[in-house]
């Protein structure tokens, strides 16, 4: 059987990964993977779910199932989170959500949910989107389209291209955003440009399917969903698919959750009886480990401050690191204007190198970052900000 089997090449950035960890040059630098890391370099575990695993460690009495959609305090919590205490599909119960693991486990349920209840349902996809996006959605049967979104010259969004191009998506079809900290590029919408996108959903009937990766990691916890509630306030349906890996650091837990809005708390109910029956056809029963000690954090008082302060912490880390890069590029001579960086959210940015010039900065300086120059920002820090800024300014 397994005689004609061909080897796949490595995934882009998980191979890098593998080159950096054999590369024996003391001044290596992995930009590559998005994962944040402090200023060691290490990915820590937050020290509010430390102290929640202890906690969880004393209290649990069983390793049996738990229930399919999740634990419920781990659901309320986490649409409470997203969707705001002021939420009308909350108080009407127009809203549900259900455990998944993790955020692409949760953007795998919906597009098989969406797929098994509408099929051939086009889904319109930014251009940039996360690699991950089209394998994921489209091996589910989701036919996609592609609408502009960022121009690698001007470092912007276009975003009249982009709501051109969506006049073309009508009712069945979704349209896939990033509620924040756009991946790969970190350029996000405005208030009044999410404000256009509720109004063409209002005329035109397509649905928003929102991908929320890094909330509280852009402007904050509340600013991050902001857009995403709007578009929750205005219009009668919504699919979320949200994470946990990086505002908790729960990334090897593999904890996320599948939030969707409807119009009415019946539609909602069939709804994620559907989204139950199509988890159970993929993984049966969903993990328990991370909703747990998310659900501890959220409803303790002490641990929610101390985990929104070290929240706080990673999100002011990163956006210093976007200033200082900036600056220090500046200083260092490079004629080429990086100032789009320190405008730009979350943990990822386009250097704007060609694949020759990441290429030299791999081979020549150990620098390791995607063919695209994207970089992950939290991969700087004081001891090897400057020599990336040399290796930069050198390969320019």
């Amino acid at each position: 059987m397994f005689q004609q089997i061909e080897r796949r090449p490595p995934d882009p950035i998980l191979g890098l990964s593998a080159a950096y960890k054999k590369d024996s040059n003391p001044n290596k630098i992995d930009l590559g993977v998005g994962v944040y890391k402090d200023e060691s370099g290490n990915t820590p575990v937050v020290s509010a779910i430390k102290k929640a695993e202890q906690l969880l460690w004393n209290s649990e009495d069983s390793k049996s199932y738990i229930a399919q959609a999740g634990p419920e305090g781990f659901l309320s919590e986490t649409a409470l989170m997203i969707l705001g205490k002021d939420s009308a599909s909350l108080s009407d119960k127009r809203a549900c959500s259900v455990l998944a693991p993790g955020g692409s486990g949760a953007l795998r349920v919906i597009a098989e949910f969406v797929s098994k209840n509408f099929p051939n349902t086009k889904t319109w996809v930014s251009s940039p989107t996360w690699a991950n996006h089209v394998p994921l959605l489209s091996s589910a049967g989701l036919v996609l389209q592609e609408y502009p979104y960022y121009n690698y010259e001007t470092h912007e969004i276009q975003f009249e291209q982009m709501m051109d191009t969506l006049k073309q998506a009508g009712k069945g079809d979704l349209v896939l955003l990033h509620g924040c900290c756009h991946n790969p590029c970190g350029g996000d919408l405005s208030q009044e440009q999410w404000q256009a996108v509720a109004e063409a959903a209002e005329k035109q009937g397509f649905t928003p399917f929102i991908d929320l990766a890094y909330q509280g990691l852009g402007d904050g916890l509340e600013e991050d969903v902001s857009g995403l509630r709007l578009l929750a306030e205005r219009l009668p349906e919504l699919l979320i698919a949200s994470s946990c890996s990086k505002n908790f650091g729960l990334y090897r837990e593999r904890t996320g959750a599948v939030t969707l809005v409807g119009e009415t708390a019946e539609q909602v109910s069939a709804s994620q009886s559907q989204i139950l029956s199509t988890a159970r056809q993929i993984y049966s029963m969903p993990p328990s480990h991370g909703a747990a000690l998310v659900e501890i954090v959220l409803r303790d008082a002490q641990l929610k401050t101390e985990w929104l302060n070290e929240l706080t912490e990673m999100r002011d880390r990163i956006n210093g690191l976007r200033r200082e890069l900036v600056s220090k590029l500046k200083e260092a001579g490079v004629d080429a204007d990086f100032s789009f960086i320190e405008r730009e959210k979350g943990m990822f940015s386009f250097l704007g190198l060609s694949v020759e010039q990441v290429q030299k900065l791999i081979s020549d300086y150990s620098v390791y970052l995607v063919n695209s120059s994207r970089i992950n920002v939290a991969g700087i820090n004081k001891a090897n900000i400057d020599y990336l800024v040399d290796a930069i300014a050198r390969v320019l």
